[in-house]
This record gives structure tokens, C-alpha cells and sequence, in this order.
């Protein structure tokens, strides 16, 4: 082999050189001193105006300056354990990780295939399904729970994900409030609130608002994140041609402008508190005026906030794993595919929305087996080619030579697991097996799968003490709306 040979160990993908993500940079900090961005939030304009900023009643114009300084304090990596204590996805350049998606009103009964509301059991079985999927690293809420009360959905969507996964989870509140009641089970989960900071196995995803602006809920949860050292996803979906420009590289600067504002506030209340930058600039089509989840329009827009946060060293969240197809069909199965090995080459650290289906408002269990068995591929594929003495098996090839095979060599028997993707869904079989084994299709495998799944899959229960304090939580909450 050659003395210091270059490798390329892993695939990836080169969308927007340096010198655009400079430009794009440049008009981000242009808008922010010029146009700046309005905040809702009293103590947020208050830290700005204290620290700099141009404040003039709502209106926060940003100098380049307090930027970079947000930009310096912000950790370039963050790790999510598990609830066990154990890291499981360390967010940093070059890892990956693939997750459920959060928050949708509708979903696909496993047993009637009709799509009706979903419910906080719905939330659960979802949690349950991605906790037992081998390749779904992290939980979002995959459901509304339509059937708890409203003001405080949010903690009974968090309560079904935590009890039925031990898989890091990324959850949403509806504003601070909700947000500290999830803290507090979190903390009572994790063994204290010091532990909690330690070994965080949880996230907020919140979102700025398009164009410009960060409403007061948006804000409180911000600065209570930064308080409580809670990772804090703050991501804006910027849709282009409705509250962004039309074009990408303007989408993006409007996007990037929402964020790195955020990050602003965020550093100005606790510097160092961990922060995930990313989100996504889906396209409003003006023929139908939907949102698109499955288009290659939305695609370019999440992998370019991808390499723009890891041009500034930050983690990403990015979104894949999603179709605007009303059901489970071709395809949903083809956009998914496409926008899972999209995000997996641009190197999003977190990768959420496994599972959606109907432009972002239906979960389909069966969609989500379907993700986990595409991951399965794509991070095979990532992983490159490994080229050493070992691997190129020149012995072997001359000891088999012309006319011989390598069945039984030792070489084969050594290296052929690592060299093979199991899979428990997609056909590998003959055609001739294939019907004797009843000419199933890879929806109805992907059905029974995911009933096998919720069927037998044990998730390590909560220590009954534990529980009986988060119920206090939940009762305290009822009490509050009576």
C-alpha cells in the first residue's frame, strides 16, 4: 500500500461551493443590519439592546459583530444519550442520525388502512415501532393525540414517547410552560436535574416565524432551553415564493437570518448553551398552493442549510423521510428514498420526519418501516469502500485463480457479514419462492411488520416511583385547566 494514501471514507455530497456560502453568509448579515428581524419577547430585547443591537420598539437590527461573537460561543458538538445515560447521537460533522417525524393531525389505522385523527396512543405505538426499528437512532411525537386536552397535549405526547422508548427524543411544547413540566419528568427520569444537564437524552424543536420574526412563545422557550441547558433546535421552514423569496439563494438568506438571530438571543442568555441550527425552505407551488414535503425543491433547500450550519461548525437538523402522497404508495416510496439518501450525503446530523406522508399531516406506521429499511441502505452506502491489503484480497483471487469460486474461501467466511445489508421487508428472493412464499407485497410486509413489532417489542419500564411523580406532573397540569 502507498505511505500516506488519501481515503475517502465516507460519500458525500458538495452543493453550494465555499465562496456561495460566503455570499449567502455576506447577505445574511447585510439583512440582519439593515432590515433586522422583529422579537416579541420583553427579556430577549432587553438582552439585545443591553448588548448592542439596535432595538426600536419590536424591530432588532443585528450588528455583525454580536453575530460572530454567537457564533464563536455556540458548541460545535452536542450529544444526546439515551435514557439509559448512554450517548447516543453525538452531533458533529460527519455523523448521522435518522429520526421519526413530530406532530401530525391524521394518521393510517394499521387495521382499517383508513386515515382518521390520530391519538395519544397513536404517539405511543409510534414511539414503541421507531424504538424497536434497528435504524431509527431518535423519537419525535409521530401524532396530535386528538383525544387529550388541548392545552396540554404536549406533555401527554411527551409522557407516551418517554414510556415507550429509550431512544433520545426530540419533542415540541406549546410554550414555556409546557416546556418546564417537561423538564421536570425529564429531570425525575434522568435522576435529577443535574443529570439531566449532563446526559441530556432529550431536545426542543421550535421554530422562528417567516419572515423576520420570533414571537413571544417562540422566544420564552428559546431562553428557557438556554437557561436549562436544553438542546434547542431552532429552525425555520421558510417557504419559498409565500414567506420567503421564490428563489433558493434568497430563501436561504431569509432563513439564515431567522436563525442566526436566534442563536443571537440564545448565546446572549447563556453562552455556550447548546444549539442546532438547520431546517429547510420548502416551496409553496403556485399551482396548488400547498406546501411540498416530497419535492426535490424542498430537498435543496434542507441540504443547503445543512452545509451552511457546517460551514459555521454547528450541528444540523434537516428533514427526509417524507412524501406528499396521501398513502402509502410508489410514491411515497420513491420521494422518501430519494430525500433519505439526500439528507444521509449532505451529512445532516439529525434527520427527522421518518413517517410522513400527505404533505407533512399524516403518519403512516407503514412508511416508517419503510424509512428504516432505506436507512439501512443508505448508511451501507455512506460508508464508502474500504481499500487496504486486506481488503483488496489479491492472495485470495491468486489461490482461487481463473474458473474457481470463493464459496468456501476463509476470506468469504471473515468478511461476508459486513459485506451484506440484512433486510426484513424488501424481496431478495426468486420469483419462483417469491410466490410460494404468497406473492406478498412490500406494503402488506411493511404492515405485518410493524404489528409484529408492536406486538412483541418490550421497552425497560420507568422505576414505578418515577412514575407515580410524573403522574403528580400530569395531575398538577389537569388541575390547572379545570
Amino acid at each position: 500500500m502507498k505511505v500516506n494514501m488519501a481515503s475517502q471514507t465516507t460519500v458525500g455530497l458538495n452543493l453550494l461551493s465555499e465562496d456561495q456560502i460566503e455570499e449567502i453568509h455576506s447577505a445574511t448579515l447585510q439583512v440582519l443590519q439593515t432590515v433586522g428581524v422583529d422579537v416579541y419577547e420583553e427579556e430577549a430585547l432587553v438582552l439585545l439592546k443591553g448588548s448592542g443591537a439596535d432595538v426600536e420598539g419590536n424591530r432588532v437590527r443585528i450588528p455583525v459583530w454580536m453575530v460572530q461573537e454567537a457564533l464563536a460561543s455556540a458548541p460545535k458538538s452536542v450529544t444526546l444519550y439515551n435514557r439509559q445515560g448512554e450517548a447516543a447521537c453525538v452531533l458533529e460533522k460527519g455523523r448521522i442520525y435518522y429520526g421519526s417525524g413530530s406532530d401530525t393531525p391524521y394518521t393510517i389505522d394499521l387495521e382499517t388502512g383508513k386515515r382518521r385523527l390520530a391519538t395519544n396512543e397513536d404517539v405511543g405505538n409510534a414511539a414503541k415501532l421507531a424504538d424497536a426499528l434497528e435504524h431509527i437512532n431518535f423519537i419525535m411525537s409521530l401524532g396530535l393525540a386528538s383525544d387529550t386536552p388541548k392545552e396540554s397535549s404536549d406533555v401527554y405526547q411527551y409522557l407516551a414517547m418517554v414510556t415507550n422508548t429509550t431512544k433520545p427524543i426530540v419533542f415540541t411544547a406549546h410554550d414555556k410552560q409546557g416546556l418546564l413540566d417537561i423538564h421536570e419528568i425529564s429531570a425525575l427520569v434522568a435522576g435529577g436535574e443535574r443529570e439531566l444537564r449532563r446526559k441530556p437524552f432529550l431536545a426542543l424543536y421550535a421554530e422562528p416565524s417567516s419572515p423576520l420574526m420570533h414571537s413571544k412563545e417562540a422566544v420564552e422557550k428559546l431562553l428557557a432551553c438556554a437557561e436549562k441547558e436544553i438542546p434547542v433546535i431552532y429552525v425555520p421552514a421558510t417557504m419559498r415564493g409565500a414567506t420567503g423569496p421564490v428563489t433558493p439563494a434568497g430563501s436561504l438568506v431569509v432563513a439564515n437570518a431567522e436563525q442566526l438571530s436566534g442563536l443571537v438571543v440564545h448565546q446572549l442568555k447563556r453562552r455556550g448553551a447548546p444549539f442546532i441550527y438547520g431546517g429547510g425552505t420548502p416551496p409553496m407551488d403556485l399551482r396548488t398552493f400547498i406546501c411540498s414535503y416530497g419535492s426535490p425543491e424542498r430537498d435543496l433547500g434542507c441540504t443547503a442549510l445543512v452545509k451552511i450550519g457546517q460551514h459555521y461548525n454547528l450541528p444540523t437538523f434537516t428533514t427526509a423521510g417524507c412524501s406528499d402522497a396521501h398513502v402509502f404508495d410508489q410514491q411515497a416510496g420513491m420521494e422518501a428514498g430519494f430525500n433519505l439518501l439526500i439528507a444521509g450525503l449532505a451529512g445532516g446530523n439529525l434527520i427527522h420526519d421518518a413517517g410522513y406522508i400527505g404533505i407533512g399531516l399524516i403518519s403512516s406506521m407503514e412508511m416508517l418501516v419503510l424509512c428504516d429499511e432505506t436507512v439501512n441502505n443508505v448508511k451501507y452506502y455512506l460508508n464508502g469502500i474500504e481499500v487496504n491489503t486486506e481488503t483488496l484480497a489479491v492472495d485470495v483471487i491468486k489461490a482461487v485463480g481463473p474458473g474457481g469460486n470463493f464459496i468456501g474461501e476463509e476470506h468469504t467466511l471473515k468478511h461476508f457479514r459486513q459485506n451484506r445489508i440484512n433486510t426484513h421487508v424488501l424481496n431478495r428472493e426468486n420469483l419462483d419462492n417469491w410466490e410460494l412464499g404468497g406473492a406478498r407485497t412490500f406494503g402488506e410486509l411493511a404492515n405485518e411488520r410493524a404489528k409484529e413489532l408492536l406486538a412483541e417489542h418490550e421497552v425497560p419500564s420507568l422505576p414505578a416511583e418515577v412514575l407515580d411523580r410524573i403522574e403528580e406532573i400530569v395531575r398538577r397540569k389537569r388541575g390547572l385547566e379545570e
